[in-house]
Parts: C-alpha cells; sequence; structure tokens
C-alpha cells in the first residue's frame, strides 16, 4: 500500500479502537555506507530502510511501537498492540491534545538537496579525504562515509499531514602521523555543494601531524582553545538542556534559568531547522507543527525552553515546534561566531591548552552541570601564543555554566559538526574559555 495510504489506515484504525491522539510516520530510503582503514576501502555496503513509527494516547495514557514490516497485517497488529500497551501504561502527569491542522509546509524544506549516492563517486570522496589526510603528514586514515536519502510520511489525528524528502551525505576522517598522534574531523552536507571531504581529510591530517611525540601535560587550570568538534559537543549537551522536558524531570542545569543570564554575552545558540538544504533542516515536528527558528540563549540569556505539546500545556508556554512526542528536541544548533580568526585566538592566549576532540562526556551531576569528558586526538601546550609541545593523559573535569560564563572568544569561521559523540547537528566555531580545569586521566 501507498505509505500515505498506510498513515491514512494506522490513524483510522488506531481511532476506532479508542485512541484519543494518533500519530503515524512512516520512512522509505535507502543508505550507503563506506567504511576505509589504513587509507583504503574494507567494506562498502547498502540497505534499504522501511520503517512505521506509531504512537497512540487515550487521554493520559501513552504508547508508541516501531516497526519495520510494512504490510498490511503486521501494520494493524502494531496499532493493536500500541493501544493494549497505553492502556496499561502510568498516566502522564498532563494530557495536551494534539496541535490542530492542517498545516502549511515550507517547500523549500518538503524538497531534498541535490545529494549524489553514485557509487563511484562516493569512493572518489573517499580517496579524496585520505589523500588530502596523507599530504598533511598523517600515515594512515580511517573512517565512514555514509549517504542516506528517502522520503518520510507524517499524519495526525489533528490532521497534520506532510511529505518530506531529504539527502544527507557525512564523512568522519581520522588521521594518524603515529600510534599515539591522531587528528579527526568531518564534513556533513545536505548538498553537494556543501560537502568537502578533503578538507575534513586535510584538518585531519594537520591535527595527527601536529600531535607527534606528545609528552604528558600537568593537570591545572588552563585558558583553553576549543576547537570545532569538541565545542559543538559542549553546545549540543546546551541545546539537549533547553529541552523541556529535562527541565520539568530536574535532569537539566537550565532549570529555574529562564530569562537569565547563563553565559557570557558574547555566546548566543539558536536551534533552526527551517534553513533549507543543511543536515538538520525539517518542515514538520513530530506532532506534525511547522518548524521554526527559536533562540535559546540570546547573548548570554536563556530565552526558551524547547517545547511539544504536552510540556508547553505543563508550562503554560506555546510549542516551540520541538517534537519528540515524549522528550523536545532541537534539531540544527547554530552557534554565533566572533570575528577572529584561528591565529588571533591563538595569539591572544600566553599560557593554556588547545583542545581538538572529546569523546565520552558523563554528568557527575546533571543538575548542577558538572561534567567530565575526556580529549581525543591532538591536544596541545599553548605558551605565548603559538602550540609549543603536543601533550596527552588529561581529562577535563568541570561544570557546564563555568564553562558557559567563562567563553572569551568566538572564532570566524564556522563548521558543521555531526558524528557518533554529536548526534545534533552544530555549527561550531574555535572557542577561547577563560578557565578550564584539566586533571589527571585514569585511562
Amino acid at each position: 500500500m501507498d505509505p500515505g495510504k498506510l498513515t491514512r489506515f494506522i490513524v483510522s484504525n488506531a481511532l476506532k479502537l479508542g485512541a484519543t491522539d494518533v500519530v503515524a510516520e512512516i520512512y522509505v530510503g535507502r543508505e550507503r555506507r563506506i567504511k576505509f582503514a589504513n587509507n583504503e576501502v574494507v567494506v562498502s555496503e547498502e540497505r534499504d530502510e522501511r520503517t512505521a513509527e506509531i504512537f497512540v494516547a487515550i487521554r493520559e495514557k501513552r504508547a508508541s511501537i516501531s516497526i519495520d514490516d510494512l504490510s498490511i497485517q503486521s501494520i494493524r497488529e502494531a496499532v493493536k498492540q500500541a493501544i493494549s500497551l497505553a492502556k496499561m501504561s502510568e498516566p502522564a502527569e498532563t494530557y495536551a491534545e494534539l496541535p490542530r491542522g492542517p498545516f502549511k509546509y515550507d517547500k523549500d524544506l518538503l524538497r531534498a538537496g541535490k545529494v549524489s549516492g553514485d557509487p563511484e563517486k562516493l569512493i572518489d570522496h573517499v580517496e579524496a579525504a585520505v589523500n588530502a589526510a596523507l599530504a598533511e603528514g598523517a600515515e594512515r586514515a580511517a573512517g565512514t562515509l555514509i549517504y542516506s536519502s528517502g522520503k518520510t510520511w507524517l499524519r495526525t489525528s489533528g490532521r497534520a499531514y506532510g511529505v518530506a524528502n531529504e539527502a544527507t551525505i557525512e564523512i568522519s576522517v581520522r588521521a594518524l602521523a603515529s600510534e599515539d598522534a591522531a587528528g579527526h574531523f568531518v564534513s556533513i552536507a545536505a548538498d553537494d555543494r556543501d560537502f568537502d571531504p578533503e578538507g575534513a581529510g586535510k584538518r585531519a591530517g594537520e591535527i595527527a601531524k601536529m600531535a607527534l611525540n606528545p609528552i604528558e601535560g600537568e593537570p591545572g587550570e588552563y585558558e583553553a582553545l576549543l576547537g570545532p568538534m569538541i565545542f559543538a559537543h559542549l553546545a549540543e549537551h546546551v541545546g539537549d538542556a533547553s529541552s523541556a522536558f529535562y527541565v520539568d524531570a530536574g535532569l537539566s542545569f537550565l532549570k529555574d534559568k529562564l530569562g537569565q543570564e547563563v553565559s557570557s554575552k558574547i555566546f548566543s545558540l539558536v536551534d533552526d531547522p527551517t534553513i533549507p538544504k543543511t543536515y538538520g533542516s525539517a518542515p514538520f515536528d513530530d506532532e506534525g507543527v511547522p518548524t521554526r527558528r527559536n533562540v535559546i540563549i540570546d547573548r548570554g540569556v536563556l530565552k526558551t525552553y524547547l517545547h511539544n505539546s504536552t510540556t508547553a500545556k505543563k508550562f503554560g508556554a506555546e510549542t516551540t515546534a520541538n517534537a519528540g512526542l515524549i522528550v523536545p528536541t532541537p534539531f540544527n544548533l547554530i552557534v554565533e561566531g566572533g570575528d577572529k580568526s584561528f591565529e588571533k585566538l591563538l595569539s591572544s592566549i600566553d599560557d593554556g591548552i588547545y583542545v581538538t576532540n572529546d569523546w565520552y562526556l558523563r554528568y557527575q551531576n546533571y543538575r548542577t552541570g558538572d561534567f567530565s569528558t575526556i580529549p581525543r586526538d591532538g591536544l596541545f601546550r599553548i605558551k605565548r601564543g603559538s602550540i609549543e609541545s603536543s601533550i596527552k593523559g588529561l581529562r577535563i573535569s568541570d561544570n557546564m555554566l563555568r564553562i558557559l560564563s567563562g567563553i572569551r572568544e568566538l572564532g570566524r569561521e564556522r563548521y558543521w559538526i555531526s558524528w557518533w559523540e554529536v548526534e545534533t547537528p552544530v555549527y561550531a566555531p574555535h572557542a577561547i574559555i577563560e578557565k578550564v580545569n584539566f586533571t589527571k586521566s585514569t585511562i
């Protein structure tokens, strides 16, 4: 059956079985994935993707099911199961009817960008990235390229209905100049014009060569220059913490801070899925509401939490079109850039550390924002405005609000970042933080 008709079938059947609210979302697409190691392609695979997401509510009682069999029989059974699970579920504190449509969606956001999935061209992208890394001094490069294209059909019992096309491409390149000298960078895009695998390989190779012969770093409090990879990771956590669900659950360091200064005045963070042909663009959220640009932090001041219809009702606010049916989430985070080149940022630091990447960020306390994370790949000691040496063996142990308040400068150049540590696309610059606490790593 046509996916659009399948969504109608899901909604009508769930309503007949007693649901008060229904969302049906069907995705049909294709993914090509290329893995490379030691400068060569090692795996090239292709798969079709077909999924149906079914959400039902019987007022305060809710349930959702995901299946990958789109036959009528499987769909019918899934609807029955969702209804049964909803009846058995614990009721939520708040019930909000799904937003009422129909809605009009931006036609530019419904169309996909031009991204070639031709297998030979994808191999060319990998080779360009590897060759660029080697040209900068790396001995070998590894990573993954992913091309994806597909179409989403969304229909709700609130009379919302939309069909969106998408196409994306991304490459993650890790270059090694020796066993303990690595660099990592990415390129992500929703249009071939914005995809730069060679640039990703070049930057990874540059960092790897600089990272040769690391010495043990000394723990302490330093001024820090954070690269786009790690600063994107931190910005994503700020975006996640702005979700009203986490605020309400007491799992956000932004709780009770609406309208207050939460960062340096030079920091602004925007969620904007309305920019056509960007990796995180979207015409509608999971409730079928047309997406919009939301300023989360404006020159240091927290302006809004991100809402779906349920959290909006609980907070006495309006939906920000960020559903997540349970957890509102950002789509496409943008850090407003500064006016300094990387060279100017570096030269302004007399005594500090340059961190290019991180992983395994964990909280000791979500509510206060105390966290630690492990610097990954190139880590460098800065003395008198230049890089003095490559270092290793340090961990960052600090507080999110202290980091945000300590932002001194932001770089002019920004990069779209997404990889397995950064799930939400972030447009991030380099950033200087006045004081960052480095401790001795136990790994």
